[in-house]
């Protein structure tokens, strides 16, 4: 059990249905940790940058409890920036519940808890921090985590594709691709995927069509 006291600076805790993933659809508590050192051309949570209000891990705990959710993601800005967002996760792990992590790819995930179902963000050209990715990442991922590339134009995806097979992603674990809002086409993505035959999960973002990407869903 990690030290109850210990604090985290969190932007938001809400309920809402998972956006992505393969959990896309499941009622969901999520922990939107503040802060990032990334500033990615799409990001869609700026608002996560700064401010937020410090919580305790107990305190966190108890509010997630509040829900009885079966599924907690941990989010950000970018999480594990603040080093009690490890055992937070372990946290949320030993209380039984099914955590995933969303994370830039861009810090160690080696210390994440083996439970956790880790979504890796592998940042492309046009999101600006390409040079941010941390490769060594890649070797610690298992069949239970997620790889993401969120997609800004036909440069990016054929960057991502040459990443995807250079790598072996498929191999490794399930690899998704997703356009930018506003700044790709969703079907022309879709027919990119096809006519490659790449073994790719497509997905949309479910809360951007519901609830317009509104803070707190």
């Amino acid at each position: 059990m990690s030290e109850p006291d210990a604090q985290l600076r969190i932007t938001e805790i809400f309920f809402s249905l998972q956006g992505e993933t393969r959990r896309t659809g499941l009622p969901t508590v999520f922990i939107r940790l503040t802060g990032c050192p990334l500033r990615c051309s799409y990001c869609d949570t700026a608002y996560a940058f700064t401010g937020g209000q410090s919580h305790t891990l107990s305190a966190i705990l108890q509010q997630v409890a509040q829900y009885a959710p079966r599924y907690v993601t941990v989010t950000g800005g970018e999480p594990l920036a603040q080093k009690n967002c490890l055992p937070l996760l372990r946290d949320l792990c030993d209380a039984g519940y099914q955590v995933s992590l969303e994370t830039s790819g861009a810090l160690d995930i080696s210390g994440v808890d083996a439970r956790v179902m880790r979504v890796l963000d592998i940042k492309t050209p046009a999101s600006g921090e390409v040079e941010k990715n941390r490769w060594e990442n890649i070797a610690l991922l298992t069949p239970h985590d997620e790889i993401k590339f969120v997609l800004c134009d036909e440069d990016d995806y054929l960057w991502a594709r040459q990443i995807l097979l250079q790598h072996q992603l498929a191999d490794k674990c399930e690899v998704l691709f997703s356009p930018a809002q506003g700044a790709l086409n969703a079907t022309q993505l879709a027919e990119w995927i096809l006519r490659d035959r790449l073994p790719v999960r497509f997905q949309m973002q479910l809360h951007k069509m519901l609830w317009n990407n509104e803070a707190g869903h």
